[in-house]
């Protein structure tokens, strides 16, 4: 008998470096042994170096593929990643609605690592109205946490505050990212049903960064698509975005992409 995959959705822009967007997320899908459909947003054009140009796609292709995708290949999880516009953000939010798509991992990416702007200032409050009250779990950097909040989160007792406020809004649990703090320890909060939850693990030295976010957010769904409570998901996320991190290629000339060839531990 042939064994059931698991499926999950990632909607999102596509990055021609490979490090970054769909195909870290297809690649991560695969690492955890999740069949990986996608809805692309966005064609950009990006190496390790920035972001060099970016296509949106045009909003009724992005939401037919979302349609056909759920009717034949209906996702366990999905999550979304770069989605430009406000027109984009308003339609992606009204499918994931209306089709009940379980296990919504919001990664509200607002800027790549190189600094480049992906989601246009307008956006901004479609992300906050409509797409975090249907979250599972949002997961904000610490840049994208002081957008969301609309003042600056610098601190972890500021990271515990926007995750705490974050859930307020609507979403079911937010995941607040301390990659970018000050200090030889990266600090991650977990804020859900449960309250509080923190990780704390070593800073690694390195330049191969790219992609963490939309990796770390992939590897989550992963977890849910296989019906791990949420915890153990960001715990096996976390873990697996650090060991990508670890051994990363050192590939590009600027912040390289990570290594999704290791595995899941689960």
């Amino acid at each position: 008998m042939p064994v059931a995959l698991p499926v999950a959705l990632t909607i999102a822009g596509s990055d021609s470096g490979g490090g970054a967007g769909i195909q870290a997320d297809l690649k991560t899908f695969h690492a955890f042994g999740v069949f990986g459909t996608s809805a692309v947003t966005a064609i950009t054009v990006q190496d390790t170096l920035g972001v060099h140009g970016v296509h949106a796609v045009p909003v009724d292709v992005v939401r037919r593929q979302i349609d056909v995708v759920a009717a034949d290949l209906r996702p366990l999880a999905c999550k979304t990643g770069m989605l430009a516009t406000a027109e984009l953000v308003e339609a992606v939010a009204e499918r994931i609605e209306a089709l009940s798509l379980p296990g919504f991992v919001l990664d509200p990416v607002m800027a790549a690592t190189s600094g480049d702007r992906l989601l246009d200032r307008d956006a901004e409050s479609a992300v906050n109205d409509l797409l975090l009250p249907l979250a599972t779990v949002i997961t904000p950097n610490l840049d994208e946490a002081a957008l969301l909040m609309g003042r600056p989160v610098t601190t972890e007792a500021e990271m515990i505050e926007a995750a705490r406020e974050l859930v307020d809004r609507g979403a079911e649990a937010a995941l607040v990212k301390g990659g970018h703090l000050d200090g030889d320890r990266v600090v991650d909060v977990l804020v859900d049903a449960e309250g509080l939850r923190t990780w704390s693990r070593p800073r690694i030295s390195t330049r191969s960064t790219h992609g963490t976010g939309c990796t770390l957010s992939a590897a989550i769904a992963a977890g849910l698509a296989h019906g791990r409570p949420l915890r153990t998901a960001v715990e096996d996320a976390l873990d697996f975005t650090h060991r990508a991190i670890a051994s990363a290629p050192a590939l590009g000339a600027g912040h390289g992409p990570l290594n999704h060839f290791v595995r899941d531990r689960g």
